[in-house]
């Protein structure tokens, strides 16, 4: 009886696997199509690898409708296991932390934690961002400083209104469990631009990213 040789996959191959979660993790849910054509490969070949990924629990397969009309179509997203393969930071000793302030001092007081930590934040980053600066210039200055922490942020403008992406949540965790940091989070960057800021979509709420309006 011949013994059977099982070599590990090319290195290539996992390559182009890792590029795809990180496509996923970055555009939101995707098609098989969508991502065949970011990764300039065949369908096939893209559908090989989705289904290798859904094996390993890294993806998973929904239907959706693109921009919430037209017909449904089937499309990859990351599950719980494939985000945790991005950096998160701090997550459980944070959530333990929470949990007992709010245990021990009310849902309140947690609120107040997190409007101490905005004020400490606001007053190291805020002569980055003088009033003076236009905003664009002091939006940029601010997904530096975002994408440097971990948050893979981007910024672009429409029609006189900017936008800010974030493309990974680093305490995703934490924000799961509370939603005052995503809201602690709206008001830190309102404070440091100077103008409103509206959430439209939240990594927390299954979403592909945290999108902000700006002004």
């Amino acid at each position: 009886m011949t013994a059977t040789l099982t070599l590990p996959p090319p290195a290539s191959t996992e390559r182009t696997k890792t590029r795809l979660l990180e496509l996923v993790k970055r555009h939101g849910p995707q098609t098989a199509q969508d991502l065949a054509a970011r990764l300039e490969v065949s369908i096939p070949a893209a559908r090989r690898h989705l289904c290798d990924l859904q094996d390993q629990g890294l993806l998973e397969s929904r239907t959706e409708r693109p921009g919430g009309r037209g017909r449904p179509q089937h499309v990859f997203a990351l599950t719980d296991r494939g985000e945790a393969a991005f950096p998160k930071t701090y997550s459980s000793l944070c959530v333990d932390v929470l949990r007992h302030i709010e245990a021990l001092y009310g849902a309140g007081a947690v609120l107040e934690v997190l409007g101490a930590r905005n004020t400490e934040i606001a007053g190291r980053l805020r002569p980055e961002l003088p009033a003076a600066a236009p905003l664009g210039e002091r939006v940029q200055t601010l997904v530096a400083h975002l994408t440097e922490h971990g948050f893979d942020a981007a910024a672009y403008e429409i029609d006189g209104q900017w936008h800010l992406i974030q493309h990974n949540c680093p305490n995703l965790t934490v924000a799961r469990q509370y939603a005052q940091l995503c809201a602690a989070e709206s008001t830190l960057y309102a404070e440091l631009l100077g103008v409103p800021v509206a959430r439209d979509t939240r990594i927390a709420c299954g979403q592909g990213t945290c999108h902000y309006r700006i002004g």
